[in-house]
C-alpha cells in the first residue's frame, strides 16, 4: 500500500496486521481522487473508520489543508502519519463512533471531504449519515464518499443527503455524497 499522488507519491505506508481488514485499494483509491480532482486542494477532511489513514494521507499529499483521522485502533495511523511527517496537519481520535458519539473535541468544526469505510456488511454507513451529530459537521458543499461492498445497497432515508454518484470497483461500491 502506498500513495498514490501529490507531495508523497510512492512513499509506503505500514499496513494493518489483520487479514481480516479490508484497506481500500490503491486502485480504488486513485479512481476516488481522479473523480475528486481539485477539489482535495486545501479541503479540510474527516477520515471514518480510518485504519491506515490511507485515504486522509492521500488527501493530504494532493493538497488538503488539514485531515482528522477517527478509528477504534490508531496505532497504524501514527506510525503512517510519522513516516509522512504528517503531524502537524492532523487530529487523530481514537474511539468507537458507531457505540459513542462524535467526539466533543469536534464540536464547530466543518469538513469540505468525508470518507467513511467502515467494516463491510454491517450498515455503518447508514448509521452514520442518520446522526445529527455527524451532519453537523459537514459544510454546505461536503462531498461524503462511502465505500461498502458491491453486495450491500445503500439507502439514505432522510432528505438532507443525496447520492449524486456511484462507481463500483471489483467488490466494491463507491458512493459519493453531498448535502442537498
Amino acid at each position: 500500500m502506498r500513495v498514490i499522488s501529490g507531495h508523497f507519491k510512492g512513499r509506503n505506508l505500514v499496513k494493518l496486521p489483520d487479514s481480516k481488514i479490508r484497506p481500500t485499494s490503491d486502485r480504488t483509491r486513485e479512481a476516488v481522487f481522479n473523480i475528486l480532482g481539485q477539489k482535495v486542494k486545501k479541503a479540510t477532511v474527516l477520515d471514518l473508520f480510518a485504519g491506515t489513514g490511507a485515504l486522509g494521507i492521500e488527501a493530504l499529499s494532493r493538497g488538503a489543508c488539514h485531515a482528522t483521522f477517527i478509528d477504534i485502533s490508531c496505532d497504524i495511523i501514527h506510525k503512517n502519519l510519522e513516516l509522512c511527517r504528517l503531524k502537524e496537519k492532523t487530529v487523530v481520535i481514537c474511539c468507537d463512533i458507531i457505540k459513542d458519539s462524535f467526539p466533543k473535541r469536534l464540536d464547530g468544526q466543518r469538513f469540505d471531504l468525508v470518507f467513511i469505510d467502515p467494516p463491510y456488511g454491517k450498515g455503518y454507513i447508514e448509521v452514520i449519515l442518520q446522526k445529527k451529530s455527524f451532519t453537523d459537521l459537514l459544510n454546505e458543499d461536503c462531498i461524503i464518499i462511502a465505500e461498502q461492498s458491491c453486495k450491500e445497497n445503500l439507502e439514505i432515508k432522510f432528505s438532507i443527503l443525496d447520492i449524486y454518484r456511484q462507481k463500483k470497483y471489483s467488490k466494491t461500491n463507491i458512493s459519493f455524497i453531498k448535502k442537498t
